[in-house]
């Protein structure tokens, strides 16, 4: 859905796989391809005039300021306490998110390097979760070629989604004053997902600008379109693979994804792909891999 990449697009879902990240927009993302736009409905409200400025003074006074800004906002002092106690600045993603260079790759480059070594392991996918894909796509009206394929490409199928603490990143982003209002809004809605009950703060790792999950969502895309499909009551993207398929589902299906319908450049549900990543390239390249898929054996 998603995984936001030189200026954080795409509010949505990276761990950033080590291969993908160079081309998702990030966090405006979803990521890494040029100046990607988060998108505005995905966001919360922007933080009151009353709170710190970003970058001034100390980064403890600021997450002070911070915690009493979460517990105005309505989010309980259990979630604010667990997930920001003992949260430090971490130079490593400010140096990252400070650093990240312009992706010139051309689609049969891009699509050459990442879909031929993930097309077998994503035809063994489409077989292993074929009825899980079966009732999505009932439900949501989108094929499960398409969310293997993003799937596959976001983090090889959930093997890479990312070591970094998510709660500290977004609140070094947040504290940094690039896209300060961004980051907020995204650390406000990790806030009300540990709130939910969907994940412990501990468990919340994933790409340095705080994509988490199986296809990379950002917080605020978690938060407003994560769904739970095992029926377990909680709406896991890290380790249940029905959930991460279905919120991919549920995510396409909001921007108006239309049920049996192609997905070649220039159709609609193209446009929508674009939704989940603003790149040409990463589209194309999302399209391409499902198409494969769909003829696979």
């Amino acid at each position: 859905m998603a995984a936001v990449a030189a200026d954080i697009s795409r509010l949505q879902p990276s761990f950033f796989n080590s291969e993908a990240i160079s081309v998702r927009p990030l966090p405006t993302p979803r990521f890494l391809f040029g100046a990607l736009a988060i998108s505005a409905v995905l966001m919360t409200s922007a933080a009151p005039a009353i709170a710190a400025s970003c970058g001034s003074g100390s980064f403890d006074a600021w997450l002070a300021d911070f915690k009493n800004d979460a517990a105005a906002k309505g989010i309980s002092q259990a979630a604010i306490t667990s997930g920001l106690n003992g949260v430090t600045l971490d130079k490593a993603v400010i140096a990252r998110d400070h650093s990240q260079a312009v992706f010139n790759q051309s689609f049969e480059e891009f699509s050459g390097r990442m879909i031929p070594p993930r097309l077998t392991r994503g035809s063994n996918m489409m077989k292993q979760y074929g009825s899980v894909l079966g009732r999505i796509e009932e439900a949501y009206g989108v094929p499960g070629e398409v969310l293997v394929a993003i799937w596959g490409l976001e983090t090889d199928f959930g093997v890479n989604i990312g070591k970094f603490p998510t709660i500290r990143s977004l609140a070094t982003l947040a504290y940094d004053c690039r896209r300060s209002d961004e980051f907020r809004a995204q650390l406000l809605d990790a806030l009300r997902i540990i709130e939910r009950g969907d994940l412990a703060a501990s468990e919340m790792h994933g790409a340095w600008a705080g994509e988490i999950g199986q296809t990379q969502f950002m917080p605020s895309s978690y938060f407003k379109f994560a769904v739970d499909f095992d029926g377990n009551g909680r709406r896991d993207l890290l380790h249940s693979a029905p959930d991460v398929l279905a919120s991919t589902a549920n995510y396409l299906a909001s921007y108006g994804w239309q049920r049996g319908k192609g997905w070649e450049p220039g159709t609609p549900n193209f446009n929508v792909i674009q939704q989940w990543n603003k790149s040409e390239v990463y589209a194309k390249t999302i399209a391409s891999f499902a198409t494969q898929l769909s003829h696979a054996p």
